[in-house]
């Protein structure tokens, strides 16, 4: 069975920090470049982190410098590790799969508390 299963969240203070996991399972992690997604209340799900095959990484200009993002294939799971939170960063946090158009997972959620 193909699925995502994003966990790690939680309630934090502004300033905490956050690990969030997401494991893999029917797909093979090392095929695909692999995204970090977020959707606050109202808005549209935006990217935040990236990486590719080969580990290259990109973020999104509110995220960079707090936020890192990591793969490892063996155990088929993708990290994003979350410091200084903001309240602003208080969203669903879903990883998917570049390669498969179709494929998220439920989420998971982080909130930042002023």
């Amino acid at each position: 069975q193909v699925q995502l299963v994003e966990s790690g969240g939680g309630l934090v203070q502004a300033g905490g920090s956050l690990r969030l996991s997401c494991e893999a399972s029917g797909i093979i992690l090392s095929n695909n470049r692999m995204g970090w997604y977020r959707q606050a209340p109202g808005k549209q799900r935006e990217l935040v982190a990236f990486i590719s095959r080969s580990g290259i990484t990109n973020y999104a200009d509110s995220v960079k410098g707090r936020f890192t993002i990591s793969r490892d294939n063996a155990k088929s799971t993708v990290y994003l590790q979350m410091n200084s939170l903001k309240p602003e960063d208080t969203a669903v946090y879903y990883c998917h799969p570049e390669e498969h158009s179709g494929l998220w997972g439920l989420g998971t959620q982080v909130t930042v508390s002023s």
